[in-house]
């Protein structure tokens, strides 16, 4: 066992690990090590400080990280990770929910978890109901407004203060009753009711309270109100609450994350020791020297000098394309030429983008080429129509109230269960006062129901409770197979082998659980009372497609910059750097200009070697061909540290080599003029009496007369004299 910090520690890591009692932040930056940190300073808790495993809560945001934090803790303390309590905050939430929540009224325990289309179809029917039109208010809209709401520990009331708003919460009123009917929650609830429970229920917090005589909190810059509650009220006895994160990476605001939570930290916990770690070990100097320059333009954030003794490596390289097409091609005969190398394979590569929209040109490059890729937190396994719906048989097999799997599969496969059918079980349902699924039982005696549809509806019923019976002494993989062949749903999967490959996988997942441990050697399950069943069930719906990201194949890694946190390349491109797109067009004008900056620092720090960033002449929007100018972030790395090449000519893509070349800009070309001692520039910020907050796009001229063409977030692209601008 390991009783000390070990030696490849640096000085700083070191007095971190080995910090005594009371509140600690550590600012971690890219690429410093944080996640050892937070394992060697569990090890050396328990080794050192003789702390019993099970008084430890560890809480960091991903499945992913969580798993890689108990293999690492295993490696150093034996296998002693049973015991703590090591989890996502949702995932934590959940295994206090199972044990304590019937000590909530109109609760029980094995509840079902709701994903974002249960939530959607939930409040589409909750709309229907009111008679809410989706024209104005979609039930996207809702669904956000309502998890907002969660995260910042609000109910329905509080949404009254104006027509929109008392619309958001009827809905949201209907949709709590309906959730309780059903016995579910959704994701949020997860964290919300968790702070009910504690709020509500004294004894209950207090005995957690007790329980967690030490907290450690990865990724702390990325809490929102409702988890920063949750840290608040379980650290209050002890006081001994270790917190690592870095507000340069703070990028899920638009979620509902708080950066003043890490800002703030030592207000809020007096008696703060603060740590930064600061020696970066992941990229060259050069890269991290970029970051820093571009970094240092925020305002709001902890002063931090990262840096590094990796080599200097290769200045970024930045390339004005004509559009789209020409931007795709461009990545795709890098990728080649760095491939031909055979310093880097595919899956050292990866291509990060503002929004999802923006593969589908790089898709199709790809493909030409034929560069094997992988798309990365696109539609999740989980989200498959076949996995869902034989997860959807499950969900019903263990809660029969759950209404929402229900009308999923009463008629998948087809058996002539049709819509006029399941609104007369409603009747039925609402007659007798019972849930949909009992109603079931009662429509053979029921004479609004015919004949024949009576005889369809006993029959599914009766496969359902024969089901409920299976499961009670058999296995998941041998409950799955037994819905698959007593529903007929085999046979629609031996005509569609891509779908019956995703079924298979459901089952390696399942036999992956079961490895994992019986009810025998799995005392969790003892005490929260739960079966095997929802257990899977939980897992199941606190995955995510991240989580399963590996890089065991050799493809090329396509995702967004929000996705890429807390992953590393070799080499990265990061495309569409543009005024509009990143800084996006809703950030400019919701004034969140730090946090694309942030994000852009984000998509820098995570390369190892090699950057290539690119921007577009033309792009079209929503059908519309604009002329967009590089993004205000790209003026604020320093020209030492980047080499630029706008587009003369095309790619051939048979040799990867430019059909034409000149003599190219060190920078992009910057457009500017000077009114009354003030300078305009393209992609700076400017402000219209008239039109408002806009951004430049081109410079006409010099001085006072100077037109300056201004695309404005309301009103359009305008050319106007620039002695009428006002500079931000």
């Amino acid at each position: 066992m390991n009783t000390t910090p070990t030696d490849n520690l640096n000085s700083a890591q070191k007095e971190a690990v080995s910090h005594g009692k009371g509140p600690m932040l550590v600012l971690a930056g890219a690429g410093s090590g944080k996640t050892k940190i937070i394992t060697e300073r569990i090890a050396h808790l328990v080794g050192t400080e003789n702390i019993a495993p099970r008084n430890i809560l560890a809480v960091t945001f991903t499945n992913k990280a969580a798993n890689e934090m108990k293999g690492r803790i295993n490696g150093l303390i034996g296998n002693l990770t049973r015991s703590l309590w090591i989890g996502t905050f949702h995932s934590v939430c959940l295994r206090i929910l199972k044990r304590e929540i019937t000590n909530l009224e109109g609760f029980g325990r094995d509840f079902t978890i709701y994903d974002d289309g249960d939530q959607i179809k939930l409040i589409k029917q909750c709309m229907a109901e009111l008679d809410i039109s989706d024209r104005t208010l979609t039930p996207r809209s809702i669904r956000s407004k309502i998890d907002g709401a969660k995260n910042k520990g609000l109910g329905p009331e509080d949404f009254k203060a104006d027509a929109y708003e008392e619309t958001v919460s009827k809905v949201y009123d209907l949709y709590e009753k309906e959730l309780r009917k059903a016995n579910a929650l959704d994701f949020s609830d997860l964290l919300h009711i968790t702070v009910r429970l504690f709020n509500e229920k004294p004894d209950v917090l207090k005995r957690y309270q007790t329980l967690f005589q030490y907290i450690l909190v990865d990724e702390y810059q990325d809490t929102n109100p409702v988890q920063y509650k949750i840290v608040e009220l379980l650290s209050k006895k002890h006081k001994n609450l270790f917190v690592v994160g870095d507000d340069n990476q703070s990028i899920y605001g638009w979620r509902g994350a708080d950066i003043t939570n890490i800002l703030d930290f030592e207000k809020d916990f007096p008696d703060t020791r603060i740590i930064k770690l600061e020696r970066n070990y992941r990229s060259t100097k050069t890269i991290l020297e970029a970051s820093n320059k571009l970094i240092s333009n925020n305002k709001h954030r902890h002063e931090k000098d990262l840096w590094s003794e990796n080599v200097q490596g290769d200045p970024i390289s930045y390339y004005l394309a004509r559009n789209e097409k020409d931007e795709a091609k461009y990545v795709g005969a890098q990728i080649q030429l760095e491939a031909a190398k055979e310093e880097f394979t595919y899956k050292s590569i990866a291509i990060f983008y503002r929004t999802n929209t923006q593969s589908r040109q790089i898709e199709e490059e790809l493909l030409y080429r034929s560069i094997p890729y992988r798309i990365v937190g696109g539609i999740g396994f989980y989200q498959r129509a076949e996995v869902k719906d034989v997860l959807a048989y499950l969900r019903v097999i263990a809660n029969s109230q759950d209404e929402m799997s229900l009308r999923r599969i009463i008629n998948v496969p087809a058996r002539g269960i049709g819509k006029g059918t399941i609104e007369r079980l409603e009747k039925i349902a609402a007659k007798n006062g019972v849930l949909l699924f009992d109603a079931l039982g009662l429509s053979a005696r029921d004479n609004t129901i015919p004949k024949g549809t009576a005889v369809k509806l006993e029959r599914f019923y009766k496969l359902i409770t024969g089901l409920i019976s299976f499961s009670e002494n058999n296995g998941i993989g041998e409950l799955i197979d037994r819905v698959l062949q007593k529903t007929g749903y085999l046979d629609i999967l031996e005509k569609e082998p891509e779908r019956r490959e995703n079924v298979g996988e459901l089952f390696n997942i399942a036999a992956e659980f079961e490895k994992e441990g019986s009810k025998e050697d799995n005392p969790e399950r003892d005490e929260s009372g739960t079966t095997e069943l929802n257990e899977f069930l939980d897992r199941v719906s606190l995955a995510s497609d991240l989580d399963t990201y590996n890089d065991k194949t050799d493809q090329v890694a396509l995702m967004t910059l929000h996705s890429a946190k807390g992953l590393e390349f070799p080499v990265t491109f990061i495309i569409g750097i543009e005024e509009n797109l990143l800084p996006h067009f809703n950030s400019i004008r919701e004034g969140e200009i730090e946090e694309e900056r942030r994000l852009l620092y984000v998509g820098l720090t995570r390369a190892k070697e090699k950057i290539y960033l690119t921007s577009s002449s033309r792009r079209l929007v929503f059908g519309k061909e604009e002329n967009p100018t590089p993004s205000r972030f790209l003026l604020e790395i320093p020209e030492e540290f980047i080499t630029a090449q706008v587009h003369q000519g095309d790619f051939n893509r048979a040799s990867g080599s430019r059909a034409k070349k000149s003599n190219l800009p060190s920078k992009a070309p910057v457009q500017q003029s000077s009114s009354n001692g003030k300078s305009y520039k393209a992609g700076q910020q400017i402000e219209h009496k008239k039109f408002g907050l806009g951004t430049i796009r081109n410079v006409e001229g010099s001085g006072d007369s100077a037109k300056v063409t201004v695309h404005f977030a309301r009103y359009g692209t305008k050319k106007i004299i620039a002695s009428y601008l006002e500079k931000k």
